[in-house]
């Protein structure tokens, strides 16, 4: 494979909605992932994501020593997303201190476990003060969803949110966002390097059709 390929911009259906909420059926995918809970202003959310990024990196640059997989192509790191909710039901933006997450950064097909391992190996070699123990290597499949594209700072997001319940009443949809199905973000945006108002996260809620 010659071009770099670059999720964001090959699945545009996926990280690149428009501003109004749509309907989609999100395939399976593989993630590498971290769980926690509590604010994401906190030491443990900001270690969770050293871990994401250090064990991607290690997988991305493992061209440089040789050590590629089998199917190794050139690529762009995946965005971070976030899957949030509270205990026993839906998340709520109201309850930072009640909040459990799961983040995660998409991996190319190419990795496996086996691939995974090696990596949780040859990083912690090389960043032994990452706590690599947090992550995991799993599938996931989020099935039908609504979502959209917000702008702007994460404290403005029950905007959006509420422009996809309306979507959804007026679609016949049942959202279906609680613990088990969870609210979910990806973010397209670099908060160090960009103005709240420029942020861009996609918000993806899933739902079931409706009678």
């Amino acid at each position: 494979m010659s071009a770099k390929v670059d999720f964001k911009k090959d699945y545009k259906d996926l990280y690149l909605p428009k501003t109004k909420p749509m309907l989609i059926d999100v395939p399976e995918m593989q993630f590498i992932m971290v769980d926690g809970a509590g604010d994401p202003n906190s030491e443990a959310y900001q270690q969770a994501i050293a871990v994401l990024y250090g064990l991607t990196f290690t997988i991305k640059m493992s061209k440089m020593s040789g050590k590629q997989p089998s199917g190794y192509y050139e690529y762009v790191v995946p965005p971070l997303e976030g899957l949030w909710w509270v205990s026993g039901g839906a998340f709520s933006f109201d309850q930072r201190e009640n909040w459990l997450w799961t983040s995660m950064i998409r991996q190319p097909e190419f990795v496996t476990p086996t691939v995974f391992d090696w990596a949780v190996e040859e990083c912690g070699r090389k960043k032994p003060e990452l706590d690599l123990a947090r992550a995991r290597f799993a599938s996931f499949t989020e099935g039908l969803c609504v979502q959209i594209m917000h702008l702007g700072p994460y404290a403005d997001e029950p905007r959006s949110v509420e422009l996809m319940k309306d979507f959804m009443v007026d679609n016949l949809l049942n959202d279906e966002t609680g613990s088990e199905r969870k609210h979910h973000e990806i973010y397209l945006s670099d908060p160090r390097k960009t103005t709240p108002e420029k942020l861009k996260t996609v918000i993806r809620h899933p739902v079931a059709r409706g009678e």
